[in-house]
């Protein structure tokens, strides 16, 4: 039998999302409607959906239209194109994460994964029999992890390098030059590198023109690479679950295909044209614009939060993504984070997710924020987590 170890964040989620008069634990831009999608569309005429389409499996590696779509925007200022062919769509990225392990790696592989992140892109690996080291970002250092303790980690036997770029939870981006040292050390040994990508491209703190503005890692000129992204996170469609997988090197494409047949036939059709229809050229801008335009707002709202009560707590704060990891403390010592987050939401009514059950055990005092909901709900749940901090505060554990 299969030891699944209990996926914390989204059992927490689970058990505490309906129950929550603030969700700033959401990591998702705020979901919008089909009839919100269509106004945002400089061709509101168009229809969404096709309904004189039959309902068969559709295209089995996913519709031309919404492929067509995603493969122009990888290729966007990039000298050599993806062709569509390289690209396989999947039910969320969490599938696409999935199957990109299940494919490469199994018993006897090792595997390097960036840490703290999402807990399925390191859990899965070990499930499936690989060793897993984690590769270590400390606040101290931004949120970036050392090169040196990445080609400290790199072992005869390492198959797959996973990287989280813009990072859940810290709200950290891995820059062009960096990117470009990660690519050179696992080129040195040949190892694949699998970015998931689910929060790109909401960059709010980094201008695109800024010379170490991160590239998807298809756009980084090393074959071995794959990418995986949604429409959950930066497109506001989470209700759709649209993912997908694409790669540089169609072997991998095709080994990830054949290892698809055994978990998906196929995308829902009538998802992959709300995706196809988002991510067209008439819609795509717009949307975009809303969902950064909200994160720019919201972490406004957020950085007022931390230098009001910079006596209760402490960040780095985030360049990217809708989520910031937030240390809360009492006289320099860390709280009990899950303490903290139950007391909150039983007194205030706002959810966050606890750092330490979630993330990893070190990080003590620690809380994600998702900061990319409506703008009324983080401003009012943030004010009620300054009435709490100012009152309750001292009633919170302190972590052990």
């Amino acid at each position: 039998m299969v030891k699944i170890e209990t996926f914390s964040v989204e059992a927490w989620m689970d058990q505490h999302e309906t129950g929550s008069q603030f969700n700033i634990a959401e990591t998702c831009c705020a979901s919008i409607s089909i009839d919100q999608l269509r106004e945002l569309s400089e061709d509101k005429d168009r229809p969404v959906f096709d309904t004189s389409r039959t309902l068969t499996y559709g295209a089995i590696r996913g519709s031309d239209a919404l492929r067509n779509n995603l493969a122009r925007l990888y290729s966007a200022k990039s000298a050599n194109l993806l062709p569509p062919e390289n690209i396989i769509t999947t039910p969320g990225a969490i599938q696409a994460n999935y199957l990109c392990a299940y494919a490469l790696v199994g018993p006897g592989d090792h595997v390097v994964c960036h840490y703290p992140t999402y807990q399925s892109l390191y859990e899965v690996p070990k499930q499936l029999g690989a060793e897993v080291d984690l590769w270590k970002a400390k606040p101290e250092n931004n949120w970036i992890p050392s090169i040196e303790d990445l080609k400290n980690l790199i072992k005869p036997n390492t198959k797959l390098l996973i990287l989280n770029n813009p990072n859940n939870p810290t709200g950290a981006i891995l820059k062009k030059s960096f990117l470009q040292q990660i690519i050179d050390v696992a080129a040195e040994h040949n190892i694949a590198i699998l970015s998931d990508e689910v929060y790109r491209p909401i960059f709010h703190s980094i201008n695109p023109l800024d010379p170490e503005f991160p590239p998807s890692i298809l756009s980084m000129g090393y074959k071995k690479v794959i990418a995986t992204g949604s429409m959950s996170k930066a497109y506001a469609l989470a209700g759709i679950r649209v993912g997908w997988i694409a790669s540089r090197d169609p072997e991998i494409i095709e080994k990830i295909a054949e290892a698809r047949h055994y978990t998906t036939i196929s995308v829902s059709q009538l998802d992959e044209q709300v995706a196809a229809y988002a991510l067209d050229p008439n819609t795509v801008h717009s949307l975009l614009a809303r969902n950064i335009q909200l994160a720019k707002t919201n972490l406004a709202l957020l950085e007022r939060f931390v230098l009001k009560n910079d006596d209760a707590c402490e960040w780095v704060k985030p360049l990217a993504g809708t989520t910031a990891f937030v240390r809360f403390h009492r006289d320099g010592k860390a709280v009990d984070s899950v303490d903290f987050c139950k007391k909150l939401l039983e007194k205030s009514g706002v959810l966050f997710v606890p750092g330490s059950e979630c993330f990893g055990g070190e990080y003590k005092g620690y809380v994600r924020v998702g900061f990319v909901n409506h703008v009324d709900i983080v401003k009012a749940g943030m004010d009620e987590v300054t009435k709490f901090v100012r009152r309750n505060l001292d009633d919170v554990k302190l972590a052990e």
